[in-house]
């Protein structure tokens, strides 16, 4: 894509934040803080989680995209390599294996503003490795362009996912108290 979508700000989610969010992942949120970006037609399409599950499961995973027209297009670009392709410039690339450890200073950083979880990694494979395009583009859209140089690659090898209009449609869906589960995503 040419153009990223723009930087929003965080704010606490709405009832229909969560219904949207409901319908996105098929099931109720589970240490949602926030919703730390949405998407140019309006709904989330990143989350804020919390570091701890409420059931004090650590979750290092601060920032998860939930748009799921954005996560099948990052699908595909992990199906096709990327990641490998992205992982193997690390190892040759000193000047852009360095952005990627600044990268992961910034999710950490930002995770332990909320809560530290000493000994945890940040998230997608930082600093070290390429393991999930989906955190890397979330980061990207919570940061900003130039925070991490991987996730802003990635982020512009996606379509327009917003153009043809939400997602969801949260009148379908009717928000269900949480339920436990046994995933490991929020």
């Amino acid at each position: 894509m040419d153009t990223p979508p723009p930087q929003t700000e965080p704010t606490p989610p709405t009832d229909t934040d969560i219904r949207a969010f409901q319908q996105q992942l098929g099931r109720p949120p589970r240490g949602l803080r926030a919703i730390a970006h949405r998407c140019p037609c309006g709904q989330p399409d990143v989350v804020e989680t919390a570091p701890r599950l409420e059931d004090g499961t650590p979750f290092p995973t601060t920032y998860y995209l939930t748009c799921p027209r954005a996560a099948s297009a990052i699908g595909t670009l992990e199906a096709n390599g990327v990641m490998r392709e992205m992982t193997a410039r690390l190892q040759e690339d000193e000047e852009l294996a360095a952005a990627y450890r600044a990268a992961h200073e910034d999710y950490i950083a930002r995770r332990d503003a909320i809560e530290v979880l000493a000994g945890f990694p940040s998230a997608g494979g930082m600093p070290d490795r390429v393991k999930c395009l989906h955190v890397l583009v979330a980061h990207s859209l919570v940061a900003g362009p130039g925070v991490n140089p991987l996730g802003d690659e990635a982020l512009a090898m996606l379509p327009e996912w917003w153009r043809k209009g939400p997602c969801v449609d949260v009148a379908a869906v009717t928000y269900a108290p949480e339920a436990p589960e046994a995933e490991e995503n929020p």
